[in-house]
């Protein structure tokens, strides 16, 4: 069950023309609706309210207003935005908005009362967010998706459920909503219910999206352990993948859903798979131990594949699909094979005698960080380039040879919990 308010209409945002992080106005801003059931009879908010008339100078609510000495934040939430140019924090005294390249922060807003926030999604770079309560004092209820419109400096609408949300998805077009054990999907304009999903249990909010615009492709949990459950909305089709034999840990889409990247609970193998007919395209080996995988991201051609774990190191493997093929076919321009040294086992002259470990696909490049740490991974906007942001605050940007791999040059660090002065 989910219920909508949207706060005294007209105040809805056209997300495609919402202007990008803007400053709030004075602008004020409710309606409601039910469903497990949305209630499709619901008036809908007004979703041809302009946001472009707002004013140069920001003058805090007092909700939001900054004490004068404050301890360091305690971090809950790391995520980027859904081109990596960003990313959002989620602290026990509000949240912030970082610019990637160059790093600095672009705003923040921090709460008097109460003020954890436990998740916060962005909407490219634009003033529409997504944002959740969390941590021992939490800003909202846990089980509300609050739309916040940094334009207005205040949310504008919320989605209430029966149980906590997990995480939060955003497209232009939709809302993304997970639960324990359940995803809805609303449309974005009119927060319409689109589509209810039933999934195993899914404490970590496991959920995929793609962001090519009239495509939508959404992953998620299936039913069974270790299985992916596949929406293909434009053909209106579902495939299952039994990605694992043990439970899904993390995975990732590319941004026009073509290819899906998975790893398990024992995080030693990454699985690339297609996602139109489910094949298994190529399979690569983080390691032998089990790891705790935390994070997986493509690059934006689909060449390369990061990935982070609680071992304290970021890998980095050359992939050999292309993104936009509708097969498993093999990328055959001469950068599928500068790495080939580095991405196979010396061993592998001997393929087929010794275990399959020992032919396996190894990483190009790697980062050595602090082992037992959570860090969140992108590729970087410059060439060859990785950004690493850590739950400790720590954000680094690195370098990798594409050609010889090896360890990863460190080109940028920042600890962007520190006070404003360090920017």
């Amino acid at each position: 069950m989910a219920t909508l308010s949207a706060f005294s209409p007209p105040s809805w945002p056209d997300p495609n023309a919402a202007a990008f992080l803007s400053d709030p106005t004075d602008a004020d801003s409710n309606a409601d609706a039910d469903a497990d059931d949305h209630d499709p009879q619901s008036p809908p908010p007004n979703p041809n309210l302009d946001l472009h008339n707002n004013t140069n100078t920001f003058s805090p609510p007092p909700d939001l207003a900054l004490p004068a000495s404050r301890s360091p934040p305690s971090l809950f939430h790391l995520s980027f935005n859904q081109d990596q140019a960003c990313f959002a924090v989620g602290t026990d005294h509000g949240f912030r908005i970082y610019n990637c390249d160059p790093f600095r922060e672009l705003f923040r807003r921090d709460f008097d009362n109460g003020g954890g926030i436990g998740v916060v999604e962005m909407l490219f770079r634009c003033n529409i967010l997504s944002i959740v309560g969390g941590g021992p004092d939490p800003q909202y209820p846990t089980n509300k998706v609050m739309i916040w419109d940094d334009h207005q400096g205040r949310c504008i609408g919320e989605l209430s459920f029966r149980s906590v949300v997990r995480s939060v998805r955003l497209r232009r077009d939709r809302i993304v909503v997970v639960l324990e054990q359940k995803i809805f999907v609303y449309n974005f304009a009119d927060l319409k219910l689109l589509h209810q999903i039933e999934t195993i249990a899914n404490p970590k909010g496991l959920c995929a999206v793609s962001q090519v615009a009239g495509s939508l492709v959404l992953v998620c949990p299936g039913l069974q352990k270790g299985q992916v459950r596949v929406e293909h909305y434009a053909s209106k089709r579902t495939k299952f993948i039994m990605a694992h034999d043990s439970r899904l840990a993390c995975f990732a889409l590319t941004p026009d859903g073509h290819l899906l990247a998975t790893a398990s609970s024992k995080g030693t193998l990454i699985r690339i798979f297609n996602t139109l007919d489910g094949s298994l395209l190529q399979e690569v080996r983080r390691g032998a131990d089990r790891a705790e995988i935390y994070s997986l991201a493509f690059s934006s051609t689909a060449q390369w594949l990061a990935v982070s774990s609680d071992k304290g190191t970021v890998h980095v493997f050359n992939l050999k699909v292309n993104s936009g093929s509708s097969g498993n076919e093999m990328r055959t321009s001469s950068d599928s094979n500068m790495v080939t040294s580095s991405s196979n086992s010396s061993l592998s002259f001997i393929r087929g005698v010794l275990p399959k470990y020992f032919n396996s696909e190894w990483s190009v490049a790697q980062f050595r960080l602090l082992e037992g740490s959570q860090y969140l991974v992108a590729f970087g906007h410059q060439k060859n380039t990785v950004v690493i942001l850590g739950m400790d605050g720590s954000f680094y940007r690195c370098q990798f040879d594409p050609v010889n791999g090896g360890e990863m040059t460190q080109l940028e660090y920042h600890n962007f919990l520190k006070p404003e002065e360090a920017f």
